[in-house]
């Protein structure tokens, strides 16, 4: 099996071809497993916060590869991909979503400088009956992508909610199921609430974000790893 570094840097200023926007050179890769085209089409909503929602992202083609590679994780949490074994398949996803044409597709989309911004990737197995709490992301995270790879979602528990406020799952905007490709990415904030009802299960989810430096990849990878370890020793906490 085939394992990838959490961190990338998003060589924002490295050649690519396209049209000049801000100065900055705006690739039009449309992607192998990635429809950036698609997400460059796709108008931010800011209610309640500043996201988009893109069923089909991850191309249809590649997502029996990309299911057939995803690692194996029997317990419930986050793990940097670091720690993980998984195929070809899952690793070039990885290594696209992290790439210069889809760093460029967010700078213009949220209009936000990524250079000096590593990016940092986790992935979601399993969910327990307490994730999903009410939350905001840590404020060293930038911007916030998850990628969902589950076959199908039937059930109308596991959903995430954007939320106008903390108080309750019930006063949301918008709902997301977890459906196979399906991109979700919202710019963090203080009032970025979300989460989602009960689900215990399999819950197959990629989260990617842009951090504040270097600094902050080295202390979540520690602490997730850290984590992990423990959950393997202790599957039940």
């Amino acid at each position: 099996m085939i394992g990838t570094s959490a961190t990338s840097s998003p060589a924002s200023g490295s050649p690519a071809s396209g049209a000049q926007a801000s100065g900055k050179t705006v690739a039009t890769d449309p992607g192998h497993n990635i429809d950036l085209d698609a997400f460059r089409a796709t108008p931010l909503s800011h209610d309640p916060f500043a996201h988009l929602i893109i069923p089909g992202f991850v191309r249809a083609e590649v997502r029996e590869a990309i299911h057939r590679d995803f690692p194996e994780i029997e317990q419930a949490g986050s793990f940097p991909s670091r720690e993980l074994s998984f195929g070809p398949a899952f690793a070039a996803l990885l290594e696209e979503i992290q790439g210069p044409a889809m760093t460029a597709a967010f700078e213009e989309k949220f209009g936000i400088d990524l250079t000096d911004h590593p990016t940092m990737v986790t992935v979601r197995g399993r969910a327990k009956a307490q994730d999903g709490q009410i939350h905001v992301d840590s404020k060293s995270k930038i911007i916030t992508v998850l990628l969902y790879m589950n076959p199908s979602w039937e059930t109308s528990d596991g959903r995430l909610r954007l939320l106008r406020g903390p108080e309750s799952l019930d006063n949301a905007v918008t709902e997301i199921p977890p459906a196979e490709g399906t991109l979700l990415a919202f710019l963090n904030g203080p009032t970025a609430w979300h989460g989602h009802t009960s689900f215990v299960g399999p819950r197959r989810v990629i989260q990617l974000n842009w951090v504040q430096d270097d600094g902050v990849v080295k202390r979540e990878q520690f602490r997730h790893a850290l984590s992990a370890k423990m959950k393997r020793l202790n599957p039940f906490r």
